[in-house]
């Protein structure tokens, strides 16, 4: 791996890009996702440029999150304009993290699809998948949550797996439409068709 850009090198340590828009809330939010993130780097035996980098990536997932739904709309490619307001963000942060000269296919496409999934995430996208989800700070079936993070990252397929079949049932019962990346996601994680393996990185 090169050498972190500036800009991943200061999320990294929580020092945020001066386009973000959070606040406290979710940058509270987004230090835990970054803390799990970490953690996971370091126990998978990553080096301290890639831990940098996981941590980096849980930090700036979430960069646009307080941004009007209006101004996302119009930053993102014609692809993802007519996502729901509540997942354009990842899309977006993925676009000025472009304009900014980041280049990492691993970073950016964890970015875009951490809310929807996809089947094209590498190891660093599932992580940020499940990272997102159970960070200690979310008031949701704690006990269950807490123990899937006992079973990261040794099982990171194996909990991403069931992060994904609980959320995939919840918009079923809501009767929500289930987005195409995440159908991908689902069948990527069930051992679909090799078209949609993904990298490691």
């Amino acid at each position: 791996m090169s050498e972190l850009h500036p800009i991943l090198r200061a999320a990294s340590q929580g020092t945020l890009p001066k386009w973000a828009r959070v606040d406290k809330k979710r940058y509270d939010h987004m230090t835990r996702v970054a803390d799990l993130m970490g953690r996971w780097a370091k126990a998978l035996g990553k080096d301290e440029s890639q831990q940098l980098r996981w941590r980096a990536t849980g930090y700036l997932h979430d960069a646009l999150k307080n941004a009007p739904n209006r101004e996302l709309r119009i930053m993102v490619p014609e692809r993802f304009s007519r996502l729901p307001g509540p997942v354009l963000h990842g899309p977006a942060v993925a676009v000025r993290l472009r304009v900014e000269g980041i280049r990492d296919k691993g970073v950016l496409k964890a970015v875009t699809f951490h809310s929807l999934g996809h089947a094209s995430l590498g190891r660093i996208g599932r992580a940020l998948y499940a990272a997102d989800f159970l960070e200690p700070g979310r008031n949701l079936r704690n006990k269950w949550r807490a123990e899937l993070r006992t079973r990261m990252p040794k099982e990171l397929d194996e909990v991403v797996q069931e992060i994904l079949m609980v959320r995939i049932q919840h918009l079923l019962r809501k009767g929500r439409p289930i987005r195409r990346e995440t159908f991908g996601f689902w069948n990527r994680m069930v051992g679909g068709p090799s078209w949609a393996r993904a990298s490691e990185v």
